[in-house]
């Protein structure tokens, strides 16, 4: 018997294993009829759909729109009103919708197009790294359509770059995405669960001379390099600039921007990662000047930059960011605990 209030384990799992199946069998059928059924509309109607839906999720409010609501409020300084700062918002969803509306339509684009409708500013950063046989490390923030950017940037290679990805649930799901990325030329990796660890991978692809691209605006580890970003303390993955710094590749930040119908990329001069000091605070050093490049392009764009997710630590979904060095409403005294 059981005590009252107890429940073997035994006697749940089944059940949550088969919830939890369900939900990923769900999961990757949406995505895989999105794929199918976006590509098979005309272009203006494919961009219409998902221009209203992301109207329409601005409107909702949902805690993701509301979390970007307020990092668009730390990127703007706290200027604008709270009209001003909803339509910001507004055209930030949309664009997010217009970067879903171009992955599921990309692959049967015209790459010749994509390539034409595309502007690189800073190429010759990339040009001059190329020139001297080095690999390069592209650092680039979630902006734009950095999908569109891997279409030029193997057409300008004349091959492959490499790039990481997170091993998503379902492993139906993951593998969709591997091979959209690939059917765009692109050489994909996991980040975990690989046959060999994607560090040794990205190593030995950058020491031969080969380029890759991480997107690192967010430290998902929780293990990151800390850097001030927008005026407030964050944290970045330092993988990009020790990458650099252990095979010579040159560290460059990119951010991608949504320019009429094409796209546009913003190359930065090369970050340096060599030079007196230990690594550690080279690599420091070197991540907060991508994360000062970022901020400087971003804010030209602010609505093309689609981060759902926290940044800050003290900046939540709730309500206008305190101003820097404020307490933040209902937060807890030093010393204090908080309750469970």
């Amino acid at each position: 018997m059981t005590r009252p209030g107890l429940i073997r384990p035994g006697l749940i799992r089944p059940g949550v294993a088969r919830a939890a199946e369900l939900r990923d069998r769900l999961t990757d059928a949406g995505y895989a009829a999105g794929w199918r059924a976006v590509r098979l509309l005309p272009g203006p109607v494919a961009r219409g759909l998902f221009a209203g839906g992301g109207a329409l999720a601005a409107r909702r409010g949902g805690r993701g729109v509301r979390q970007l609501r307020a990092n668009l409020d730390v990127v703007t300084g706290g200027t604008l009103d709270d009209a001003a700062l909803d339509a910001l918002t507004r055209r930030a969803v949309q664009s997010y919708a217009r970067y879903w509306q171009e992955a599921f339509r990309l692959p049967v684009l015209d790459r010749e197009g994509i390539v034409a409708a595309s502007t690189m500013l800073g190429q010759e950063h990339l040009e001059r790294v190329r020139a001297e046989g080095r690999g390069v490390v592209f650092a680039l923030p979630h902006s734009g359509n950095w999908d569109a950017a891997g279409v030029w940037l193997v057409d300008f290679l004349g091959g492959p770059f490499l790039t990481v990805v997170e091993r998503l649930r379902p492993e139906s799901l993951y593998r969709r995405f591997v091979e959209f990325r690939e059917g765009l030329g692109m050489r994909v990796v996991p980040l975990t669960g690989g046959e060999r660890p994607s560090s040794t991978v990205l190593r030995e692809w950058l020491a031969a001379g080969g380029t890759t691209c991480l997107l690192v605006d967010r430290d998902l580890s929780g293990s990151g390099v800390p850097v001030t970003f927008f005026g407030r303390p964050s944290a970045m993955p330092g993988g990009p600039a020790l990458l650099a710094a252990q095979t010579g590749a040159a560290l460059l930040p990119a951010v991608c921007q949504f320019d009429g119908d094409g796209w546009r990329f913003v190359v930065h001069p090369e970050v340096p990662v060599t030079g007196p000091g230990r690594l550690r605070e080279r690599v420091g050093a070197a991540m907060q000047q991508v994360a000062d490049a970022f901020a400087a392009t971003i804010a030209e764009r602010p609505e093309d930059w689609h981060v759902l997710g926290r940044i800050w630590p003290d900046v939540g979904p709730g309500g206008r960011p305190a101003p820097l060095g404020a307490p933040a409403p209902g937060a807890v005294a030093q010393g204090s605990r908080e309750p469970a």
